[in-house]
């Protein structure tokens, strides 16, 4: 009996985000913050993988905590080769100026077809002059 092939190991993959406040669509009077966020997935693993799902901790600055999870990022569910990057931009609407987001893609070795998880480490949503 032959061993599975071995997955790309999690430090191979590395998620950066860079969250930016929205001011001409968030409203101070309304308790409506809107944020967008731009991820970039790098590969830097020798297998080549496929983002199946998502599954947001979104954590508001006023302590209500919501999740989202969902198929995919933007509608799509990418294939990332070894050494390829991909990039996409979403948007968050919080209730106060400042909150957390963190949580982890579902992702899928091509070769093994095993799926594995890998974590999003928190970052902070902050609208201007925000210090908490």
């Amino acid at each position: 009996m032959s061993e599975a092939p071995a997955m790309p190991p999690l430090h191979a993959i590395r998620i950066d985000v860079e969250p930016a406040y929205r001011a001409e669509e968030s409203s101070c009077a309304e308790a409506r913050y809107v944020f967008s966020y731009t991820v970039t997935i790098h590969n830097h693993s020798a297998r080549s993988l496929q983002l199946l799902a998502r599954h947001w901790k979104i954590t508001q600055g006023s302590g209500q905590v919501q999740e989202v999870r969902g198929k995919g990022v933007v509608g799509q569910q990418p294939m990332i080769g070894p050494g390829q990057t991909f990039r996409y931009t979403s948007r968050a609407i919080l209730d106060a100026p400042v909150g957390v987001m963190e949580g982890e893609y579902t992702c899928v070795d091509t070769v093994s077809q095993r799926p594995f998880d890998v974590p999003i480490a928190p970052f902070r949503l902050a609208g201007p002059n925000q210090v908490h």
